[in-house]
């Protein structure tokens, strides 16, 4: 578990939505408030997310964009191309960061074993810091509330921003919709 961000996914009858903190932190020591972990790829119809060292995020995103390209937006094909990648070379293997991509259909975890996980319930993933936090709240209010994806998303983001000191209330959100 990286020390570094949470990033919470939801994809909903309605929409597919990504959200993120903005604190990047340096041991124990806040360097940052307000940075972005979250991308619109492959002409908007995919959403990604980070954690963990954000130089290698910045190259993990190029990386899977290009798989994006070669597939022609196919994620399946994409994240499964992006994870032999990422298993089999020996400089990326060191890099210290994980993924969540999702679109309207499918979404995924990306770690760099090799890696990739589609949610039991295929509708909820996080990673982070805080990402225990964030599910755990997201599938409370999922089951026990009437919010919308994008506002499921901000809250369980704001209550992990509560529990986990490595994670901000600093929320940023995009969404794909129908």
């Amino acid at each position: 578990m990286f020390h570094a961000t949470t990033i919470l996914a939801y994809k909903g009858a309605n929409k597919a939505v990504i959200g993120g903190d903005g604190q990047v932190t340096f041991g124990n020591s806040v360097l940052k408030g307000n940075a972005t972990k979250i991308r619109t790829l492959y002409q908007g119809k995919i959403l990604a997310g980070f954690a963990g060292s954000t130089a290698d995020a910045f190259n993990l995103f190029d990386m899977f964009e290009s798989h994006l390209e070669a597939s022609k937006g196919d994620l399946l094909k994409s994240v499964i191309s992006f994870s032999k990648e990422w298993r089999k070379d020996k400089v990326l293997r060191r890099l210290e960061a994980m993924m969540i991509v999702l679109n309207k259909e499918k979404i995924f975890i990306l770690s760099g074993n090799g890696d990739v996980v589609e949610p039991e319930d295929g509708e909820i993933a996080s990673i982070g810091s805080g990402g225990n936090f964030a599910i755990s709240a997201a599938r409370a209010l999922a089951k026990h509330s009437n919010l919308d994806e994008e506002d499921l998303v901000r809250e369980s983001l704001m209550i992990a921003g509560e529990l986990c000191i490595y994670t901000n209330q600093n929320i940023k959100i995009l969404k794909l919709e129908e």
